[in-house]
């Protein structure tokens, strides 16, 4: 009979330590949910002031836009660079010298059928 209570009480305890854990975890969506809808609200109130700052904007008809202007003149003038340009050095695909260098060896490795 003592073996029965025992099993009994180590599933009691397990079944209460999963209650803990998901009361824990409802508390923790019920957070993370209050949290979101707080910064939500908060984005929204920030929006209307925004908004409302740009109808107050266009209401005083101080609006200017830059618009670019170029003239002839921006595209003749010489460009001068700050340093020279580099020097690329000769390409490696020189057959002569590769032909050079396969006489120096002395073996042909030539694959003929």
């Amino acid at each position: 009979m003592e073996n029965g209570k025992s099993s009994r009480n180590g599933e009691d305890e397990q079944e209460e330590e999963e209650e803990a854990k998901m009361e824990k975890f409802f508390a923790l969506i019920r957070s993370f949910r209050e949290t979101r809808n707080y910064r939500r609200k908060e984005l929204m109130n920030d929006s209307q002031v925004m908004n409302n700052k740009k109808k107050m904007k266009r209401v005083g008809g101080d609006h200017s836009s830059w618009v670019p202007k170029f003239e002839w003149e921006d595209f003749t003038k010489e460009v001068e660079f700050v340093r020279p340009p580099l020097i690329f050095p000769s390409p490696c695909n020189n057959k002569e010298k590769d032909k050079e260098d396969r006489e120096d060896s002395g073996l042909d490795l030539k694959l003929t059928l």
